[in-house]
């Protein structure tokens, strides 16, 4: 990743942490180097200062940095900011009781163009679907992307696909306007969104809206059950959570009226 010589430390110290947060948690200070293009003396610099506030750490043997604790620190701040993440854990377990299945709330993410996970309860089962905190995807691929995108605002829609660029996760994944917007379009009359495979191989998922309306209906996140396929596929288990989903996206929304 070659980077502008114009940025200052500032942004250089935000883009070695946020290097963090993509698949990759762990680096050491030359590839670090290489992927965002700075010199090992700057990486290892920051890195330093980095890790003296607890940021990031340092593994005794391989010598690479991963995230510090320091972030726990932050969720108490996040859940009072998203007071939705604190709201929607009864509902979130109501749905890991009755399907069975890993559970996560998503919302659009600050940028406009993907969502973010914000809560997620894992299934028990041997066989399941994962969704960490902190996955993000763009708002054209999977379930919960398209049903945020549908339920937002006409203007939203609008500006969105004014500015979307398409990149195909997998081969399933959605990549022409006119079949996303038939697709926003379908999805919002059924009230909620289906996906199979479109951002991770072999992973199915259904997604139903959460509103507000303490200034009007709007909305507020998304609830989602991330299924493997040989589940999604058996017609009498996916109509079964989409039931329940429905069910949990009403009285959810009730209780921000």
């Amino acid at each position: 990743m070659k980077q502008n010589s114009k940025i200052n430390s500032v942004e250089k110290a935000l883009l070695v942490l946020m290097a963090f947060c993509g698949e990759k948690s762990s680096w050491g200070v030359r590839e670090l180097s290489a992927h965002l293009g700075f010199s090992p003396s700057t990486v290892q610099r920051i890195l330093r200062t980095l890790k003296k506030y607890g940021f990031v750490r340092q593994n005794p043997s391989t010598k690479k940095y991963a995230p510090g604790n320091i972030y726990f620190s932050f969720l108490r701040s996040l859940q009072d900011e998203y007071p939705v993440t604190r709201l929607s854990i009864p509902y979130m377990k109501q749905l890991l009781s009755g399907t069975r299945e890993t559970v996560h709330l998503n919302v659009i993410d600050t940028d406009g163009l993907s969502r973010i996970c914000i809560n997620s309860l894992e299934s028990s089962r041997e066989l399941k679907a994962s969704q960490a905190i902190g996955t993000r995807a763009p708002l054209y691929a999977g379930a919960t992307s398209k049903c945020l995108l549908s339920f937002s605002t006409e203007k939203f829609i609008e500006n969105y696909m004014e500015n979307i660029k398409f990149s195909p996760l997998t081969g399933n994944t959605i990549v022409k306007k006119d079949k996303l917007l038939n697709e926003l379009t379908m999805i919002k009359k059924q009230g909620y969104a289906s996906s199979m495979a479109e951002t991770t191989h072999g992973l199915g998922a259904l997604s139903v809206p959460v509103f507000t309306f303490s200034n009007g209906k709007s909305l507020l996140a998304a609830i989602s059950l991330a299924i493997p396929e040989i589940r999604f596929n058996d017609d009498k288990h996916r109509r079964m959570c989409i039931e329940q989903l429905l069910l949990v996206s009403k009285k959810f929304s009730k209780i921000t009226a």
